[in-house]
């Protein structure tokens, strides 16, 4: 046999032909004979047939074993998923799944879907299919779900919305807290407006209203819709559901809740709570025997209690009453806007109250020429005050609406105003030994009973104020606190605020006013306003409505801002927009850092020996500067200087004009009058 010298030793070997014959003889003969020695490439021939057949060997045994685990993978019986069960909530079970209509209001527990049925038994499954077939059964058709529980895990909203049913979600929490007020308010008017459309229909729908089981949630929200719609008294709302939906509320701090949020205390000072109904089973009460919180809330802990300390502390910085929903807002606006008879441009809505403008020279004519009457200038915070049935709004400077618990009888006592509008001011009185007390100083009507009475001279509406809002106040809460009354329960002094009106004097009395009555006042007062006693109720920058400050206390509002290197900017508005006022400066002293107040509205005084704005006040009732026009005007007020002494001499002078002694003559008649019916200074 003969190798070529050249060939591939990378390439498997190839037999020659006689290698192709088995080789029969035995291997210990063939040594025994002689011995063999193998050459290079014979042993390297060998070494990679054995690698082959070694390799072909593991490639099958590869394959065998990967067929085995297809198998074992596509045949082999796979075990079986077990899903958590859910769980229908503690108590669902037995709870009555809904009561009877309350003004179109139908209380409920919570329907479930087809993922609880495997917790619930045929007999007891309550869906949305079967609830509204039971409706439907009654002759009630459902239009509006508003739904109360915390979580999301009961059913699908499109269970309703693809039938064609509203949905309405309000996140209530059950465990440790009572339904906040945002929420309640969100919940009445979802509730007023929807049954207010259904008022001509001939086959009026129903609102479904349910939280987890449909006593306590939905209790709170319904007692509340009765309150500011039907009924002016707790317990004959706390009763009315009780009745549609037995046993009613049976936690006691919802019931609390409601007493104190309404300015109610029980009768014989006692709050009735039923007991824990039946299907509320033992390990859903808690150690003390007291039914346990709704187990649907998604949010983790409990809010922390609130601090009573810091609530007793009051600013005029406070934001005072309770946030309303974006639609009732732009409802309330345009109802102000119809009710001042102005015409509304949706999106442009800004704040409707009349605004004086600062007393110059030129000005100060008016009052030679119109019959006027002066009051103080209190250094408080501007509000309308919208009055309804549903509740009492305020209304600032941003022509934002937030809802305040006030009661405003009729002059007949009997019902409480609505659709009413006044203007005022609130300011925080330090009252000796009874500390801080927040006071309303109504002083002008423009609407009563949705009548508009804007043309009205100011002679009349001032009057009107004090014979329709505050003097009705005032005798109720002594029909209440001498128990001579049917509803001798409701607080007057558990109100946010008192309201009384704010007075006007002759111009004759203006010297008085200036160094008795201002230096006497428990709150700040800057100035005074001079009032036309016949004018109209003006909207907006009222030309004839004159204020007149301290020198030192004529002030602008800007809007302040600093660029990346700390360089001031100080804007006022003009039609609507910035406008930057060049080489203006404000400062500001040592402890207030400029950085912190930046891009907010700022309150400022001329320093004449400065040549620039000293900061007086940051205003966060306001989100605007002045206008350009109004800028104009505080500055030639503060050019011409008029002082104190100034002012009197001239109102001296105007006062014994023919035109002011006759009236004065008659009004000295009246205020004899008045002075002996004279109202406490509150109420």
């Amino acid at each position: 046999m003969t190798f070529s010298m050249d060939m591939d030793l990378n390439a498997s070997p190839v037999p020659d032909d006689d290698e192709q014959q088995p080789y029969n003889e035995p291997v210990e003969a063939e040594y025994a004979q002689e011995e063999h020695v193998e050459s290079a490439v014979a042993t390297l021939r060998r070494e990679r047939e054995e690698r082959r057949k070694r390799l072909k060997r593991e490639q099958q045994d590869d394959g065998s074993r990967l067929h085995s685990q297809q198998i074992r993978v596509d045949y082999a019986p796979q075990p079986k998923r077990h899903s958590r069960i859910k769980e229908a909530p503690q108590g669902w079970l037995d709870c009555p799944a809904f009561g009877e209509p309350i003004d179109k209001i139908i209380p409920s527990k919570v329907p479930l879907d087809e993922t609880f049925n495997e917790s619930v038994p045929p007999g007891k499954r309550y869906s949305s299919k079967q609830l509204v077939n039971k409706q439907r059964k009654a002759g009630r058709e459902i239009g509006l779900v508003i739904d109360l529980t915390n979580t999301t895990r009961y059913y699908s909203p499109a269970e309703w919305t693809k039938q064609g049913t509203k949905y309405a979600k309000i996140a209530c929490k059950g465990r440790d807290a009572v339904p906040d007020n945002e929420s309640v308010n969100k919940f009445v008017y979802e509730a007023m407006i929807f049954l207010d459309r259904q008022k001509h229909s001939k086959n009026p729908k129903y609102i479904l209203v349910h939280c987890t089981h449909g006593h306590n949630r939905t209790g709170f929200m319904i007692i509340h819709y009765l309150m500011r719609t039907h009924v002016s008294c707790v317990a004959e709302a706390i009763n009315m559901f009780a009745q549609r939906r037995p046993p009613g509320i049976y936690k006691r701090d919802y019931i609390e809740a409601l007493y104190s949020f309404y300015h109610e205390v029980p009768e014989n000072m006692m709050i009735a709570c039923p007991p824990t109904p039946e299907w509320k089973r033992p390990d859903d009460l808690d150690l003390n025997g007291e039914a346990k919180q709704d187990d649907d809330d998604d949010n983790g802990d409990p809010e922390p209690p609130r601090n009573e300390s810091e609530d007793k502390i009051i600013t005029n910085d406070d934001v005072l009453g309770d946030e309303v929903p974006y639609d009732q807002q732009e409802a309330l606006r345009v109802l102000c806007y119809k009710l001042l008879e102005m015409p509304l441009i949706r999106g442009h809505s800004q704040f409707p109250g009349s605004h004086p403008v600062s007393l110059n020279s030129e000005n100060l004519q008016l009052l030679r020429q119109r019959y006027y009457y002066a009051t103080w200038k209190a250094d408080g915070t501007r509000y309308m005050m919208l009055i309804m049935r549903d509740g009492c709004f305020l209304i600032d400077r941003n022509f934002c609406f937030r809802r305040v618990q006030m009661r405003f009888p009729h002059k007949s006592l009997e019902g409480l105003h609505d659709m009413t509008l006044i203007d005022g001011e609130m300011i925080i009185d330090t009252v000796p030994d009874s500390g801080l007390k927040r006071r309303y100083l109504a002083y002008d009507l423009m609407a009563l009973g949705a009548v508009s009475k804007t043309k009205l001279p100011f002679s009349e509406r001032w009057k009107m104020l004090e014979d329709e809002i505050i003097r009705p106040r005032y005798y109720e809460k002594n029909k209440f606190e001498s128990g001579s009354k049917s509803n001798p329960l409701y607080k007057y002094d558990m109100e946010l605020f008192s309201v009384r009106r704010k007075d006007f004097w002759l111009l004759s009395t203006v010297k008085k006013v200036l160094k008795v009555f201002i230096p006497s006042l428990c709150h700040d007062a800057d100035g005074l306003i001079f009032q036309g006693w016949d004018d109209p109720y003006v909207t907006r920058t009222h030309e004839g409505l004159l204020k007149w400050k301290y020198p030192e206390m004529n002030s602008v509002d800007f809007l302040f801002e600093l660029t990346n290197d700390n360089r001031q900017l100080v804007f006022l508005y003009e039609r609507g927009k910035k406008k930057l006022m060049d080489g203006a400066r404000i400062a500001f002293t040592d402890d207030v850092d400029p950085s912190s107040i930046a891009g907010r509205i700022v309150e400022c005084s001329w320093n004449k020996e400065e040549q620039c704005w000293s900061c007086m006040r940051i205003r966060s009732d306001k989100s605007t500067p002045n206008d350009i026009n109004t800028y104009r005007k505080v500055m030639r007020s503060i050019t011409d200087n008029i002082t104190e002494e100034k002012l009197l001499e001239e109102i001296d002078e105007i006062s014994l004009l023919p035109m002011y002694a006759d009236r004065m003559q008659q009004a000295h008649t009246k205020m004899a009058q008045q002075q002996r019916r004279r109202l406490p200074p509150q109420c």
